[in-house]
């Protein structure tokens, strides 16, 4: 999974503060492989905002569906919506074996 969060103005520490509690929830909850997550800070250049980048995967396509059941999981996403502009989730498919060419 590739998501990117956008946060209202204003919001980034507190998107940030639930952000750092996201993967080890799902971590917790056995949704999640044992690839360290990634979470980067981004700036939109022409846009001229801040947003989040978040990188991990997933155990198998059951987890988004366990994750929306678990209150744990919910108890990150319900506070997260009232901060947020915008969300991307995106899922990756690695082509090839990787290498550009």
């Amino acid at each position: 999974m590739l998501v990117s969060y956008y946060p209202k103005a204003g919001k980034e520490r507190e998107l940030l503060s639930l952000l750092q509690e996201h993967w080890p929830t799902f971590d917790r909850l056995g949704l999640v492989t044992a690839m360290q997550p990634q979470l980067w800070r981004a700036y939109d250049i022409r846009a001229r905002r801040e947003y989040f980048v978040e990188m991990f995967e997933c155990k198998d396509g059951n987890s988004s569906d366990v994750a929306h059941q678990s209150p744990e999981v919910m108890a990150i996403w319900e506070p997260m919506g009232p901060l947020l502009d915008n969300l991307q989730l995106s899922e990756l498919d690695l082509l090839g074996d990787g290498a550009q060419g």
